[in-house]
């Protein structure tokens, strides 16, 4: 079980650092592309051991838990760990027509992979420290990433990324600190027995307090967001889609993760202060987005309008709130990496993705414009799409729990994502260019035409086979709701039934 665990972040750490020798080889990105789907693979085989055996755990050199590194997967970190894994692969084949030559010679596949490991193992840890070290290892990656391009607009967006997560490093550090000192654990199954026995209740909270603006600044949650929006949209599109789909919801699953199993929601305080930050979340991101005449800055502000639909669902904290979550967060990595991606094809066709400098897709490039359109429809909620039936959960979700201001916020939020989405497709697809040419797919050259097509195709395939056949993806998500609402299963998997 400890090889089946630790597989899916082994083989793209190992795949990294052998695309470093070969950054200079013309088949570097095939390389890549073949060490992801192996690792999406083990991915697989994971979920189908958890959905089989339930939660499993392994310690690191049979160190027992609490006191070695432990790795645990539930429902909820499994899919994520599958889901992060087809983002790795479909985004890793979109590289392959958008990478330039220079940007692989500078390392991008080896810190690509070195940042889906990362990923994969924040979902994986079972423990706070690792789950900061995790942090460290996406932050690093991420950073040179960002700046591959050397371009001063990339080497300011990296400045402003890297300064305000190293405030929420600074801020999870102070956090592990005081509950470790309190409690002497940092395993996060011992912490959820050791928590009982703290009298200070107050300093507790105090703690929450910290970690939730540590992980909410990951996230990019109100007030603490404005570094995405400036950072997102300096990158490369392989970059910009992976980022978008995957690092906000490693703060959101760490918020989950900690408000769920070490310190529950607090009803007197911490509870509200979630729900106010998720419908502030939701609104200021989305009167962001309807500001901007960029298409990458709208989908940029559309991330955090989207990470309020997350957190309202953990704030409400029910049991349908919490799926909804689920639902919602596999949702989203799909739907938000692929538009991103579609941007790409978009810049590669118009030259811009400044709306006004861009348009005439509709007619030249009909395909592209139908795959924006099923993504844009899911992203605003338009049955029956995937996003229809996230934003349906929570918002009845919301209502069931009288919930009221909140419910119609997430209403609001999404009628006004609509507005943004039918401004992308008039100004980009049903508008004539501005110059009077003709983008059409066919100028592309192969590499770039096939590569991007068929990765943006992949996810929207996903998004459609969600929405139009979303009960077993909603049983998944009741299923991990109620992992995460009894911890028993997963106490018992990681101390073995001794505390």
């Amino acid at each position: 079980m400890s090889w089946i665990l630790s597989l899916p972040i082994l083989i793209p750490l190992a795949n990294a650092i052998v695309l470093f020798f070969l950054r200079k080889k013309a088949y570097c990105g095939w390389a890549s592309l073949a060490g992801l789907c192996v690792s999406l693979c083990m991915s697989i085989v994971l979920m189908r051991d958890v959905l089989a055996l339930g939660v499993v755990s392994a310690q690191v050199g049979a160190w027992p838990a609490p006191f070695g590194v432990t790795f645990v997967a539930d429902l909820l970190s499994a899919v994520m760990v599958v889901i992060t894994a087809i983002v790795g692969v479909v985004v890793a084949l979109f590289s392959m027509g958008d990478i330039s030559e220079r940007e692989q010679h500078f390392g991008y596949h080896t810190l690509f992979n070195i940042l889906i490991a990362g990923v994969t193992g924040a979902f994986l840890t079972g423990d706070l420290f690792n789950l900061y070290v995790w942090f460290e290892v996406m932050l690093i990656a991420s950073f040179g990433l960002l700046a591959l391009g050397k371009s001063s607009e990339q080497v300011d967006g990296a400045v402003k990324y890297v300064a305000l997560n190293l405030i929420s490093t600074v801020l999870f550090l102070s956090g592990i600190g005081l509950l470790y000192g309190l409690t002497g654990t940092l395993n996060m199954a011992d912490l959820h027995v050791a928590v009982k026995a703290v009298e200070n209740t107050t300093l507790l909270t105090s703690i929450a307090v910290l970690f939730l603006i540590a992980f909410g600044i990951k996230s990019a949650a109100f007030p603490l967001f404005f570094w995405l929006p400036a950072s997102y949209h300096t990158a490369s599109f392989s970059v910009s889609a992976v980022f978008a789909g995957l690092l906000t919801k490693v703060g959101v699953y760490a918020m989950i993760r900690f408000f769920t199993l070490i310190i529950v929601l607090d009803a007197a305080f911490t509870q509200p202060l979630m729900l106010v930050m998720a419908c502030c979340t939701m609104v200021v991101g989305v009167f962001g987005a309807a500001a901007q005449t960029d298409f990458r800055k709208i989908l940029s502000f559309h991330i955090v309008s989207q990470i309020g639909y997350m957190l309202l669902g953990l704030a409400l904290f029910t049991p349908l709130a919490l799926v909804g979550t689920v639902f919602y967060l596999v949702h989203h990595i799909v739907v938000k990496a692929n538009l991103f991606l579609i941007s790409g094809i978009v810049h590669r066709l118009c030259g811009s993705t400044e709306l006004k400098a861009i348009g005439g897709l509709y007619k030249t490039a009909p395909l592209l414009a139908l795959l924006f359109v099923i993504s844009a429809f899911s992203l605003a909620g338009f049955p029956p799409l995937s996003g229809f039936w996230a934003k349906f959960l929570l918002i009845k979700a919301a209502f069931q729990d009288q919930a009221w201001l909140a419910g119609f916020i997430a209403l609001a939020v999404g009628l006004l994502t609509i507005f943004s989405m039918t401004k992308i497709w008039g100004e980009a697809f049903w508008k004539n260019h501005p110059k009077e040419i003709e983008p059409r797919l066919a100028s592309l050259d192969k590499k770039t035409r096939y590569s991007g097509i068929v990765a943006i195709s992949l996810f929207a395939s996903i998004t459609i086979m969600i929405g139009i056949n979303p009960e077993p993806f909603v049983d998944f998500a009741q299923r991990s709701a109620n992992q995460l609402l009894d911890n028993q299963a997963y106490l018992t998997a990681v101390l073995g039934g001794t505390r």
